[in-house]
């Protein structure tokens, strides 16, 4: 069963993601408040994709992207920004640091749920 660390400051937005992806019940969530978190979460245990917000107190988003994609264990680690940014120089750092796909808040609860079915299916597919 394919577990996600969906990772936002915003408890209402954590909790807001993980209600959307709960329509597919072959998921399980773990979340983080920080990017601080998040890198400790993805150092302790595997996951299968990753919810990220850019906006965090502590380590930003894009920096936790670039841990992720610097790490061989998580290179490919799928990972969906989702974010208040929706200016396109923030898009383009995201995705050039290494996210798999952009979305801007508020977002549509289907399209969160089929990019994330997406990503994992394509992860699955590339397994050996």
């Amino acid at each position: 069963m394919p577990e996600l660390l969906v990772v936002d400051d915003s408890k209402v937005m954590r909790d807001m993601i993980i209600a959307c992806l709960r329509a597919d019940p072959g998921l399980r969530f773990s979340h983080a408040a920080s990017g601080l978190e998040a890198i400790e979460q993805l150092s302790l245990k595997p996951f299968d994709l990753v919810v990220l917000d850019l906006n965090m107190p502590d380590i930003g988003g894009i920096e936790v992207v670039e841990f992720i994609r610097g790490q061989d264990r998580l290179r490919h680690l799928p990972i969906v920004i989702v974010t208040t940014r929706g200016d396109e120089t923030s898009r383009t750092r995201a995705l050039s640091a290494g996210a798999s796909r952009f979305m801007v808040k508020p977002f549509d609860p289907q399209t969160i749920l089929a990019e994330v079915r997406g990503l994992l299916e394509s992860r699955i597919a590339a397994q050996p």
